[in-house]
């Protein structure tokens, strides 16, 4: 079932103020590794992808090479947002792509601009996702924490929801 305009906007809304996703893959030797990365989109795509920029030579390029299945983790801690996305990783040459997502901040890993012979555009297509929102205060997240404890009942913090992008 394919994620609704809705949906998307909630997750998009979510994500796109988060400065790092930390993206999981298993290397080479069959460990997860999860390593911090810049999300580059502007918005979502329409294929549901996310971008990121990594040095060919990486540990990262390497392992999504071996191995596209990728998890995704956002964390707004501030905000008690969070969000993890399961997904399907792919290394891709698309120089038009790389000069449509550049950034200032880009130019302290890849010198050499969006043409930098070491720049590796990363795409992250999503299969699925979860998302975790609390909207209450802290106050009242522990008013609830300690009557969940009383009670034995779990609290409800927030909005929790899946979706999933899979045709």
């Amino acid at each position: 079932m394919r994620a609704d305009t809705e949906t998307r906007a909630k997750l998009w809304d979510m994500i796109h103020g988060i400065r790092f996703a930390m993206l999981t893959s298993r290397s080479i030797e069959g460990q997860l590794r999860s390593r911090p990365l810049t999300t580059q989109n502007r918005s979502l795509d329409d294929d549901e992808s996310l971008w990121f920029f990594v040095s060919r030579s990486s540990e990262t390029a390497a392992d999504v090479g071996c191995d596209a299945a990728v998890n995704l983790a956002y964390a707004d801690t501030d905000n008690d947002r969070y969000v993890s996305i399961a997904g399907s990783a792919t290394l891709v040459e698309d120089p038009s792509r790389n000069e449509a997502l550049w950034s200032i901040p880009a130019k302290a890993w890849f010198p050499g601009g969006p043409t930098d012979p070491n720049l590796q555009l990363v795409g992250v297509r999503i299969e699925h996702a979860e998302y975790w929102d609390v909207k209450t205060s802290k106050m009242v997240q522990l008013f609830k924490m300690a009557k969940a404890a009383a009670t034995g009942e779990p609290p409800q913090m927030g909005e929790h929801g899946e979706v999933n992008y899979l045709p």
